[in-house]
């Protein structure tokens, strides 16, 4: 955005804070005016700070203060630690670093695009439970958690898409405050549910000899997924007289993958009817492959343009049945999500801790979510070919429930995980290293970097396939000059869905425009 837009965006969220009646009419239109006069974007959203005011929760933190830096952050492939198995199925991000500077980056391709958003954050020592000395060894304060998490989820409001939602794991001595900051971020009229998880079976040595069995997910939506996802809701749904009472919906044909990602999906789509051509974009190819192109075809699967006078589209597109919808969002889990009642099968911690153990023989990373219970929250969330997002991915379950999702019910949903690489007592090489990347690498393939198969998980279980990219966080200095080295050698526009570009104006534009935010730190 140009520093215009972004005082334009920052003035809107004022008004909206005052018709929430969180801020005074008068202080919203005296810091409109320090706005308007500020000299850069990054000075404008630091006045705009100023209104953050938490009048109506009663929650009071101290924030940490966004600065610019000269150097910028940026994606690095790790060839190493990427693999790709099939160039049908989409491409996989694991993204090792800072979140907070992966998020920034995404940004630049991703912005209003993550269709669903799951993260389990450190809860720190104030949670005065198991959780505290176990999640990443990391001794956060209450107030360092709500301070560390509030420009996480600004960035990730920006990610996620007009009909997204996002749900987070918290514990009971937590959930409180974080709903409050949740409720600021993505606001209160877009609170869709509290899940409670029973993470444990009783236990007797517990003070006030009450045991505390249970974690929370709080989720916040965009729009009634719940309902679109499992009864069709606001989706519109067509019947028409060749299809008699078989209602059915359309989607986009086009992927965010590039043709070099899924070069059997670059191809020229021709009507058979009519012959029409309709050339693929090559940084947007289609969602099925040339092979697959007749069987959709058979199947009925495909709409072009000008086989309904009611439609208005310039380029083939995807026809969803509403029964096959109906299927898939709901009925092995029943009727219509409830928050008090999880399925039976999602589990306990101590599962999600076997699950690991028969992946990576040992029990290495403590207390990780069960499979089941984060797919059956992608289930009633997200589409067939959703964009998944985890920025707190730890042992990598997120990524796990999705192709395990997708094997279920055919989907082609893509993940995007960003774990920074801790090192902790029982990962001496870093939690991405020694525990998310061998996670995926084995479940996908059937064997670790190294060769190594012989773990149960593999035995009982066929691998996923599929294509894991792998990058890591790299900065530039923003006046490094030295040939080969400036920020416009080092950072590949193809990391970021982009074609090359032809000439050198062209990608030093494009740096310019989407980079300066990736040089923000966070106090």
């Amino acid at each position: 955005m140009t520093a215009k837009n972004v005082k334009h965006e920052l003035m809107d969220n004022l008004d909206k804070r005052v018709a929430d009646k969180i801020l005074e009419p008068t202080n919203a239109e005296l810091l409109k005016k320090l706005i308007a006069n500020a000299d850069s974007d990054n000075e404008a959203m630091m006045i705009a700070e100023l209104g953050t005011t938490y009048k109506r929760t009663g929650l009071h933190f101290d924030k940490r203060l966004e600065k610019m830096t000269d150097d910028i952050r940026y994606f690095r492939k790790n060839e190493n630690l990427s693999f790709h198995t099939d160039d049908d199925k989409p491409v996989n991000k694991l993204i090792i670093g800072d979140n907070y500077e992966a998020l920034q980056n995404l940004l630049v391709q991703y912005k209003s695009q993550i269709d669903v958003i799951y993260i389990d954050p450190p809860y720190g020592k104030d949670s005065m439970g198991e959780f505290a000395k176990t999640n990443y060894q990391n001794a956060i304060t209450r107030d360092n958690l709500l301070s560390m998490l509030y420009p996480r989820l600004e960035l990730a409001k920006m990610l996620l898409s007009d009909s997204g939602a996002i749900f987070c794991s918290i514990d009971d001595k937590n959930q409180a405050y974080v709903k409050c900051l949740f409720d600021e971020v993505f606001g209160e009229g877009n609170f869709a549910a509290i899940f409670p998880w029973r993470k444990r079976t009783a236990k007797s040595d517990v003070p006030f000899g009450i045991s505390q069995d249970y974690e929370y997910i709080l989720c916040y939506a965009k729009s009634n997924f719940f309902e679109a996802g499992i009864e069709g809701g606001k989706r519109r749904y067509f019947e028409t007289d060749d299809f008699p009472n078989k209602p059915w919906r359309i989607h986009d044909m086009s992927t965010q993958r590039r043709a070099d990602e899924r070069p059997n999906s670059d191809f020229t789509m021709v009507n058979p009817k009519t012959g029409d051509e309709y050339p693929v974009n090559k940084n947007a190819v289609w969602r099925i492959t040339k092979n697959d192109f007749q069987k959709y075809y058979d199947e009925n699967r495909i709409v072009f343009p000008g086989d309904y006078d009611f439609l208005r589209i310039s380029k083939p597109v995807l026809r969803y049945w509403k029964e096959d919808d109906m299927g898939k969002a709901g009925d092995k889990f029943g009727q219509i999500a409830v928050s008090t009642k999880l399925p039976d099968n999602v589990g306990m911690s101590q599962d999600g801790t076997k699950e690991i153990t028969k992946i990576l023989g040992d029990k290495i990373f403590l207390y990780p979510k069960t499979v089941d219970l984060l797919e059956f929250l992608f289930k009633i969330s997200s589409n067939p070919d959703s964009l998944i997002l985890d920025f707190f991915a730890g042992s990598g379950t997120t990524g796990h429930a999705v192709l395990d999702l997708n094997k279920k019910d055919d989907g082609n949903r893509t993940f995007i995980l960003c774990q920074m690489n801790e090192i902790t007592d029982t990962t001496p090489n870093g939690i991405a290293y020694d525990v998310t990347s061998k996670r995926l690498k084995r479940i996908m393939t059937g064997k670790c970097y190294d060769g190594y198969s012989d773990f149960p998980w593999v035995k009982e279980n066929s691998p996923y396939g599929g294509n894991l990219d792998v990058y890591e966080i790299a900065s530039v200095a923003n006046f490094e000059t030295t040939n080969g080295k400036t920020p416009f050698d080092v950072i590949d526009e193809t990391l970021y869905g982009k074609e090359k570009f032809k000439t050198l104006q062209e990608k030093i534009e494009w740096v310019c425009k989407k980079f300066s935010n990736a040089q923000k730190v966070v106090e």
